[in-house]
């Protein structure tokens, strides 16, 4: 079995301000949401890398499938690392989060590793890493 992710799923309140953030903010490609017409089956999906795909599903659609219980979200379960090329590129796309809407939790700076990054939330409240590792391929 060869070991690969091929889709993250973001669960959401909203599943129609989410998309607006990561489509028209973040700029993120997008043929919009497809499964409207089934009661827990809207659900937006992102190409990311080739071969991965980023999904926006509401909460409440997460929950029905799975038979888990709706939880209290905690912001430091886990995050996303979204590593670029240069220092500007990690300021550009920190501001450009920042007006979609993002909430800055950690302004960019240079780090201990000799990189430099910044972490924001999106709109649910899902932690993302910007980085540059000048050690990362």
């Amino acid at each position: 079995m060869r070991q690969h992710l091929s889709v993250i799923t973001l669960a959401v309140k909203d599943l129609d301000a989410a998309f607006e953030f990561y489509h028209q903010g973040l700029g993120l490609k997008s043929q919009g949401m497809i499964g409207t017409e089934f009661e827990y089956g809207a659900v937006a999906f992102f190409d990311l890398q080739q071969g991965l795909k980023l999904a926006l599903w509401p909460q409440n659609s997460l929950s029905h499938d799975t038979g888990l219980e709706k939880t209290a979200f905690c912001a430091t379960q886990m995050s996303l690392g979204h590593n670029v090329s240069s220092q500007t590129e990690v300021d550009q796309l920190m501001q450009q989060a920042i007006l979609a809407g993002a909430k800055e939790i950690k302004p960019t700076q240079p780090r201990f590793y000799g990189g430099y990054a910044g972490y924001f939330q999106d709109l649910d409240g899902h932690l993302w890493e910007i980085a540059y590792n000048p050690c990362f391929p």
